[in-house]
């Protein structure tokens, strides 16, 4: 398989208006704004160009003179992808343009990652990559807030649910606490990689009923018929961000790699 890394944009949705934590894109880790964090790790993985989808002056604010480029967007999408769906219309992107969707709660995610989503798609006719990793531990795997995904032999996603997936019948009847080593459990790494055409038509399709029962915003795309490629992360992506305790737990992991 070629490790050719094609040229790629990454957007980065980030959106003032937190529930969990308020003006998250703007929160200091070591100083530094976690949307800035964010940019930077963009320009390291080589993006061609790099773009924060804003809905807020104060975040376009403090990323004046990181090398980015800003698109100030409307403040009532739906998601984040909804939201880099009129980026693509405001730069005029190509429709067959890679454009990587790179969470502004996601500080520390590897540059290898990030190229990776981009040559996962570029290697499929898939309109959508994405990434996961390996579940080793029984306690992630029945987490509701870790989203588990099943794949075909050819790489293709089969589902994506809060649920554990898939269920070992035989060895969950004699012991949940263990899991058996033989079964390909996968979690979910929430960033993608787009044909900056289907982003436009992503953003036109309708929500569908089993995006809204587990609230994952790549069931759509399934629902509406449309495949996902999955590959697998060469390296691990830290936790995100969503809670005043994620904050903390990531100024501890940043000064342990120091």
């Amino acid at each position: 398989m070629s490790a050719h890394v094609p040229p790629f944009i990454v957007a980065i949705p980030a959106r003032y208006g937190s529930t969990r934590l308020p003006a998250k894109p703007l929160r200091e880790i070591a100083g530094v704004p976690m949307v800035v964090r964010v940019a930077h790790r963009a320009l390291q993985a080589g993006a061609t160009q790099v773009v924060v989808a804003v809905d807020d002056q104060r975040i376009a604010d403090a990323l004046a003179g990181n090398g980015v480029d800003i698109c100030m967007t409307r403040s009532d999408h739906a998601s984040g992808s909804d939201r880099l769906a009129e980026c693509v219309v405001h730069y005029g992107w190509a429709d067959d343009a890679i454009v990587v969707n790179l969470q502004g709660d996601e500080p520390f995610a590897p540059a290898a990652g990030i190229r990776e989503v981009a040559r996962a798609l570029a290697e499929d006719d898939a309109p959508v990559a994405t990434l996961a990793t390996p579940i080793t531990d029984a306690h992630e795997l029945f987490d509701p807030n870790v989203v588990k995904l099943v794949r075909s032999a050819t790489g293709r996603a089969l589902y994506f649910s809060r649920a554990p997936l898939p269920w070992a019948r035989d060895a969950f009847a004699a012991n949940r606490d263990v899991l058996p080593g033989d079964v390909p459990f996968l979690r979910h790494i929430g960033i993608y990689a787009y044909r900056a055409g289907f982003l436009k038509r992503y953003a036109s399709l309708s929500r569908t009923p089993l995006e809204q029962a587990e609230s994952l915003e790549q069931l759509r795309v399934m629902e509406h018929g449309h495949a996902i490629a999955v590959r697998l992360t060469p390296e691990p992506f830290p936790p995100g961000i969503d809670t005043k305790v994620d904050l903390e737990r990531a100024e501890r992991w940043l000064r342990q790699q120091t």
